[in-house]
């Protein structure tokens, strides 16, 4: 694939990268021989730079494999414990597109429920007992697709367990479609080529600037969000010019 050989930049200073994740990319290494974001940024920073050695590149955060979009990395080890002490702190802000499988009641909502640390038949399950932690995720509706059922959402994301979004909005009625793990596998989400989850928004302070970065990008690098999708978001970043 052409783009695993260039990823794609939004911004590159002495101390982070902020690049757009592909899906069906890896975050980091695993055990298989598929190419990481990680291995690929560092292999592009040594052949863009000049740098014979290895290159430090630090992961900050993740992205689900199937999940496309925004993701930061830190070039020096200060930026690193620095990115990673505002990840910890929630001092990020995480805004994610998703497509789901039914239309909410509601125009907007907020979700918080108890997540299972481990995986369980191979899923996050949601719901009481010991061994959970909390998680917690606000949304609202962008757009209708009447006609199929679906809706598209903005997601803000509080709290970054594994799974999460993906795991509390099934847990609610409202599957993300094309997704393997936790939606409902029918034909409509077989023909989709991932699942219609994009990290669309990130905020963060900068590790050594008194300034805060903020990062916008929508999900043209997922098939299974459709022109519509992608109207629908641009509309929603006109609406926000202004703000700030």
């Amino acid at each position: 694939m052409p783009e695993l050989m260039s990823p794609s930049l939004l911004y590159e200073d002495n101390h982070l990268l902020v690049v757009v994740k592909p899906p069906g990319v890896p975050s980091q290494p695993g055990r298989t021989a598929t190419p990481d974001m990680l291995g690929l940024l560092k292999r592009d920073l040594a052949l863009r730079h000049g740098k014979p050695g290895r290159v430090f590149l630090g992961l900050v955060h993740r992205l689900d494999q199937p999940t496309s979009g925004i993701m930061v990395f830190a070039r020096t080890s200060k930026a690193a414990s620095r990115l990673s002490k505002a990840f910890r702190g929630r001092a990020v802000k995480k805004t994610y597109l998703a497509v789901t499988r039914a239309i909410p009641d509601q125009d907007k909502g907020t979700f918080k429920d108890w997540l299972s640390r481990k995986e369980i038949d191979g899923r996050v399950r949601v719901g009481e007992g010991p061994g959970r932690y909390e998680a917690e995720l606000s949304w609202q509706l962008l757009a209708r697709e009447e006609e199929r059922g679906e809706a598209l959402l903005l997601i803000d994301l509080v709290t970054g367990r594994r799974h999460q979004i993906r795991a509390q909005m099934a847990a609610h009625g409202l599957p993300l479609l094309g997704d393997r793990r936790y939606g409902l596998m029918d034909g409509r989400d077989q023909e989709m080529a991932t699942v219609a989850l994009h990290a669309c928004g990130l905020s963060f302070p900068h590790p050594t600037r008194q300034t805060q970065m903020v990062f916008w990008q929508g999900p043209d690098v997922n098939p299974s969000f459709s022109g519509a999708d992608r109207l629908a978001f641009t509309r929603y970043l006109e609406s926000r010019q202004g703000e700030g």
